[in-house]
């Protein structure tokens, strides 16, 4: 196939003719001749298997000027063909259109011995200018450098210079076939231009889309400077080899996971300090948990997936990937086992469907054995699937199991030990395989066998690679600094996986899920708290199910999958939390009584991550379940004071807070009593108290159990510590609500420092900190800064946590408010009417959060005019909340100082007295005459008295007013100078953390 011929000015034409392996070195050829004012053509060579070979070599003739051959180890194999065909070939054709042809070789084997005639240059270990420089005189050209201004940024790269970033799997020396889907990805990834591209290869497993993407990675690797290949079957996995990436691009950021992510997205998508960049996403099956992972900006993304839910939703354009044609499967599989014939790989490959996975498999038996090829054949057509205890699809041959068992018997009759090492494999996740975890592993974790053959380092590297050579294992090397490369990870082909698992007898079965489960329990830190051992929790949960730990009676490998969800819990992935909790669950309750310890952990895990998916009501649900079954125990016995605990969070959420608050101050003082009062489940039940507090409305109250909490978590734990950065938060947050705005500004600013460095910049606590931080920016009139966190963080979790997250409505509720009075009053309209309606639809009409977020949308028709509207919605506002939280409330003395506003505007004058004058009253009563909301409370009456001509008084609360607001924020402050300039007051509804 002839690509588009390249030209700069009238210079000669050559044609080069390649085998697609080696595209790198064309392209690059090509650029050298075209810098120089001749034309190209790039002519991939791929003569068919039954054509004659001169024949072949003879068309060459008929393309455009001089041939230049590309010679390599796979131009010779391409067909297959034999030396003495080649030899035969180029006698023929060769020496009598000698001036027709030249060739370049890179090959690594010795080339045919008539290939000498074509006085071919070899390439192999030469730089650049060097290598340029020999194909030049080889083609008797001048030797110049490249004229000025060619040596452009877009030029292909020479071929020994690969990007130094770069990590995709190594190079399938056998891959074969797949050129035209190799160009049609390339065709579709560059049709853009400089703009980026998204490409997913669907197909049945097997099919070989990993393998396409791995070839296309190396292929056409050299047109990029960044080419990463990360696997996306399971989201942990995906974003930790995604952040693995800051490094190499030497970002500026911390260990954390999601500031190593973001920093990622924002280098890809400015193309700094690089320009072209390739990202490989192997097995996105689930889209919903990879999409927020995948970059955008001018480069290219593709993907490999078993779905079309890519190509559906429009976020990739797709190609279908089919099984290889029937002359790419006899071509492979005489090149994988030289001694088969034309006729032997046809059988063979009819027998194998041409699915590239099982050809592969079939083909390196064959090659490494003498059986017939016809009776291996028919052992395959006569398998049945049932005799294995597994189902397959219609897309599979009936008897590919028959195929593996074969390969699998032969495996142990020569290499018993990499045969067992295999099984032990299979009970892990396909795409990871920890093999370091199982060299690893402590004595008495392994079988005698397997551990004898891990204590022998020759033994364990001959075992792996045997698994490597004869199964569909592929291995990751690794290596640190000084160190030689040894095996870290392994991949395993799904199906493979599937098959070997079911081959193996119950007990043998069994026998390998224990030693699985305590590989893992071995690794298990027992730290989940510690954010420094996230990474590790982060590698081991894909493994729980594969292993079988989900049905394992031993505590060991409960407590395992405890710490997992605690540290899913404290990573803030709730859904995958969530998942992985109901799953065990459902186990644990056919072989536990509801009142074992496990399943109150579990249950009580199950109640967090149900109210942290805003599933308030199931959550109380599950825990006054519980709470009831151990009603009968003594106050202070700990399992029901951690039931009280969590269910205490449920009722915050409900707004039940009065009960929430007499149920935590029971807790928090029979933890002291019973366990200290530094203890750290007495201090986390007393921080629930101070939480409860602060919604209730008692701010001073909550202040000072945040700060006593503090001064204990400071003393007995680490500053970093993320219970110590909570108890930071919670203090800050209080003294904003006390209108100690510099005070809390200061603390806030350390506090989300040290959030980003310890819990990673996505996650949802250091999201929370970020953005108590933009609003105390806000309070101080730093309104630059403000909006561009507030819009940071509020995209941040809609990304992570999804758009309808209660954690994301909270953050969109605030930056709504913002927009309302420093930016786009329609983006303001249109985001808070959305935020009330998903407030109304999660938590009910009722609750006061969906109250007071419609009463935020009455300010907007506030700004816009529509006062009747705006009056009606902050009359309501004002009934629902104080039926929800009481008429002395902070909230409720907002919505009415809110209503009194609307009042005065539409025209109600008396109306709006009356409740001005009762509301800062209450205020002063309540808050105190100091608080910014009795401020803007007495302002509000200084207006209104004004509006009824009653000039005196209101010019005396006035100058009263401003002295105070002088007093405690200063005269620069803009609460201060926004009642200095009559702007009449109002109060944004502020949801909070719970």
């Amino acid at each position: 196939m002839a690509e588009q011929s390249r030209t700069t000015g009238p210079g000669e034409h050559f044609t080069i003719s390649y085998a697609g392996f080696n595209r790198p070195w064309a392209t690059w050829i090509s650029h050298q001749l075209v810098g120089l004012g001749h034309q190209t053509t790039l002519l991939r060579w791929d003569p068919g298997p039954d054509a004659p070979l001169a024949g072949a070599l003879g068309d060459l003739l008929d393309a455009p000027g001089r041939v230049l051959l590309l010679l390599d180890n796979w131009y010779f194999r391409l067909g297959p063909r034999t030396d003495e065909e080649w030899t035969e070939a180029l006698r023929e054709v060769v020496p009598p259109n000698v001036d027709r042809f030249a060739a370049v070789s890179v090959a690594t084997r010795a080339l045919p011995t008539t290939a000498a005639a074509l006085r071919p240059v070899d390439l192999r270990d030469l730089d650049a200018v060097e290598a340029r420089r020999l194909i030049l005189r080889r083609l008797g050209l001048p030797t110049a450098p490249l004229p000025a201004g060619k040596n452009d940024a877009k030029a292909p790269r020479f071929p020994h210079d690969p990007p130094e970033i770069r990590k995709i799997p190594r190079r399938n020396d056998r891959f074969t076939g797949r050129d035209p889907v190799l160009e049609q990805l390339y065709d579709l990834l560059t049709a853009g231009g400089s703009e980026g591209a998204r490409c997913a290869l669907h197909g049945i497993s097997g099919v070989g889309k990993s393998q396409i993407a791995a070839e296309y990675a190396h292929r056409f690797g050299n047109d990029y400077d960044v080419v990463w290949w990360i696997s996306a079957n399971f989201r942990g996995t995906a974003r930790e080899q995604l952040a693995e990436l800051a490094p190499r691009l030497n970002l500026p950021v911390g260990q954390e996971i999601g500031d190593r992510i973001r920093a990622v997205h924002e280098a890809l998508r400015v193309g700094r300090p690089f320009g072209r960049w390739l990202m490989v996403f192997d097995s996105a099956d689930y889209m919903d948990q990879v999409e927020d992972l995948l970059p955008e900006g001018t480069g290219h993304v593709l993907l490999t997936t078993l779905t079309r839910d890519w190509s559906v939703s429009g976020r990739a354009q797709e190609i279908e990937v089919l099984p290889f044609l029937r002359e790419e499967s006899v071509a492979y599989a005489r090149r994988r086992a030289p001694r088969l014939t034309a006729t032997e790989a046809d059988l063979l490959a009819e027998a194998v469907q041409d699915l590239p996975l099982l050809l592969a498999q079939t083909a390196a038996w064959l090659d490494t054995n003498a059986m017939p090829v016809k009776e291996y054949v028919e052992l395959i057509r006569r398998g049945e699937p049932g005799q294995l205890g597994i189902g397959i699809g219609a897309d599979y041959p009936m008897g590919f199991q028959t195929s593996w068992s074969i390969t699998l018997n032969t495996l142990r009759d020569r290499s018993p030990a990499a045969a067992e090492l295999l099984k032990l494999l299979a009970f892990f996740s396909p795409d990871l395989i920890p093999v370091r975890l199982v060299q690893a592993a402590r004595p008495g974790d392994l079988p005698e066998h397997l551990a004898t053959l891990v204590a022998d380092p020759i033994g364990w590297h001959t075992a792996l690679r045997r698994l490597s050579e004869a199964t569909a294992v592929r291995l990751d090397y690794q290596s640190g600094p000084g160190q030689e490369a040894a095996v870290g990870n392994a991949q395993m082909h799904r199906l493979y996986h599937g098959f070997l698992r079911n081959e193996l007898p119950d007990e043998e079965r069994d026998v390998m899920s224990v030693t699985a489960c305590s590989v893992l329990v071995s690794a298990d830190p027992r730290r989940p708290s510690d954010t420094r051992e996230w990474s590790r929790y982060a590698e081991l949960i894909p493994h729980l199910k594969p292993a079988g730990a989900l049905d394992s009676p031993d505590p060991a490998v409960q407590e395992l999958i405890l710490n997992c969800l605690e540290y899913l819990k404290l990573r803030g992935e709730y859904t995958t939390g969530l998942a992985l909790c109901e799953q065990a669950l459902a186990r644990w309750r056919t072989r536990m009584p509801a009142t074992h310890r496990t399943m109150l952990f579990g249950v009580h895990q199950h109640a967090n991550m149900l109210r942290r998916s805003g599933r308030y009501r199931e959550a109380e649900a599950v825990g006054r379940a519980v709470v009831e079954v151990l009603a009968d125990r003594e106050p202070d016995d700990t399992d029901l004071l951690r039931a009280k605990n969590g269910l205490g969070g449920s009722l915050m959420a409900l707004a039940r807070l009065t009960e929430a608050y007499e149920l935590y101050d029971d807790v928090w003082r029979q933890y002291g009593g019973r366990l200290g009062e530094e203890d750290p489940s007495t201090i986390q039940a007393r921080s629930n108290l101070g939480i409860t507090l602060g919604l209730l409305g008692r701010y001073g109250e909550a202040l000072k159990v945040h700060g006593e909490n503090l001064a204990v978590r400071e003393r007995l734990l680490r500053p970093e510590h993320h219970q110590t950065l909570q108890s930071g938060l919670s203090y800050a947050w209080m003294l904003r609500l006390l209108g100690r705005y510099p005070e809390a500004a200061s603390r806030q600013e350390l506090n989300a420092r040290m959030h980003r460095q310890v819990m990673e910049a996505n996650n949802p606590e250091t999201l929370r900190a970020e953005h108590n931080l933009a609003l105390c920016m806000r309070r101080n009139g730093d309104l630059v800064q403000a909006e561009s966190l507030m819009r940071s963080v509020v995209a941040r979790s809609a990304q992570v946590q999804g758009p309808r997250h209660p954690e994301t409505l909270m953050l969109q509720a605030d930056f709504a408010t913002f927009t309302r009075e420093h930016g786009d009053l329609e983006q303001s309209r249109e985001m808070s009417v959305s935020v009330a309606e998903r407030y109304r639809t999660l938590v009910g009409a009722d609750h006061p959060y969906a109250v007071g977020t419609h009463g935020n949308t009455g300010l907007v028709l506030w700004e816009y005019g529509e006062r009747d509207e705006a009056l009606a919605i902050a009359e309501k506002a004002l009934v629902g909340m104080v039926a929800a939280v009481g008429a002395e409330h902070p909230w409720a003395l907002g919505c009415a100082l809110n209503a009194a506003g609307a009042r005065h505007l539409a025209g109600d004058e008396e109306g709006a007295l009356e409740l001005s004058r009762a509301t800062a009253a209450t205020a002063e009563l309540v808050m105190g005459e100091a608080h910014p909301l009795t401020f803007s409370c007495k302002a509000a009456l200084a207006d209104d008295l004004r509006g009824l001509r009653r000039n005196e008084e209101a010019n005396k609360l006035e100058r009263q007013t401003l002295q105070q607001l002088s007093e405690t924020l200063g005269a620069q402050h803009p609460h201060t100078m926004s009642v200095r300039r009559r702007e009449r007051p109002y109060w944004d509804f502020e949801p909070q953390p719970i």
